[in-house]
């Protein structure tokens, strides 16, 4: 049993690792560092939704 556990803790710690060297090794892509400009244009499509709440009747007829 304790050999199990040994190698339990020897997995986490290994996949431990392997995610952290994973972020550390990684290259920020080019288009990552560029600043784009805000879009000023007006037709930007906007959704409202309307409605009310339903009432205690409307929600045992449910």
């Amino acid at each position: 049993m304790k050999r199990i556990k040994n190698l339990e803790a020897l997995f986490l710690a290994a996949a431990a690792m392997a995610t952290f060297a994973t972020y550390a090794t990684a290259e920020v892509p080019a288009a990552a560092t560029t600043v784009q400009a805000v879009s000023s244009t007006p037709a930007m499509q906007v959704v409202v939704i309307k409605g009310q709440r339903l009432t205690a009747a409307q929600k045992a007829a449910l």
